[in-house]
């Protein structure tokens, strides 16, 4: 029962924390709703220190300076978009966490879906190939001929010397010794 209160315990601090952000208190914009599109704009700006994080979450001094950016360019009335351009501008289309769709970006947003599609027919594909040899016949082409089975015993017992393979010197019925090639 203890076990039990702890866990829930500790479910209901972690669920109910807020989550901390990079935000500093001296950044935060006294109007609410203003401060609001800072941090949903914040959310979708890219640190270009951290790379794989927003700027909201990051704490960078880069970052920071981003969120005042953001704040300033908020404060003297831009709209989202007009800051998200401002940003691009400045910064190239790096900064943006979800790039814009254009003539530039195709590739970035078309490759995922076109891998996807290329590996699902290359399964396919294989598959398809694969059911037209099943298994019982390479388990057949597998599996040595008795002709075979009798050679491979005969060598094995030594009865036969080994052949060599076409293009290659024949092999020597006697051990090779290092007395052999200072006689030549």
């Amino acid at each position: 029962m203890r076990k039990l209160l702890a866990r829930m315990a500790v479910v209901a601090l972690v669920v109910g924390c807020p989550a901390a952000y990079a935000v500093q208190p001296d950044e935060i914009m006294s109007d609410p709703a203003k401060e609001a599109r800072a941090r949903d704009l914040s959310r979708e700006l890219r640190c270009m220190v951290c790379q794989n994080q927003s700027i909201d979450d990051s704490d960078a001094p880069l970052a920071r300076d981003l969120r005042l950016l953001v704040r300033e360019r908020i404060a003297t009335g831009d709209s989202d978009s007009q800051v998200m351009d401002f940003l691009v501008a400045r910064y190239g289309e790096f900064v943006l966490l979800k790039p814009r769709l254009n003539a530039h970006t195709w590739l970035l947003w078309l490759l995922p879906p076109l891998a996807l599609a290329g590996g699902g027919l290359a399964l396919w594909t294989y598959s398809r190939r694969r059911s037209k040899f099943p298994d019982t016949e390479d388990q057949r082409l597998l599996k040595l001929t008795p002709e075979e089975e009798a050679r491979l015993e005969r060598l094995l017992a030594g009865q036969i010397p080994p052949e060599s393979p076409p293009g290659l010197p024949p092999i020597a019925s006697e051990p090779v010794s290092a007395k052999t090639f200072s006689q030549s």
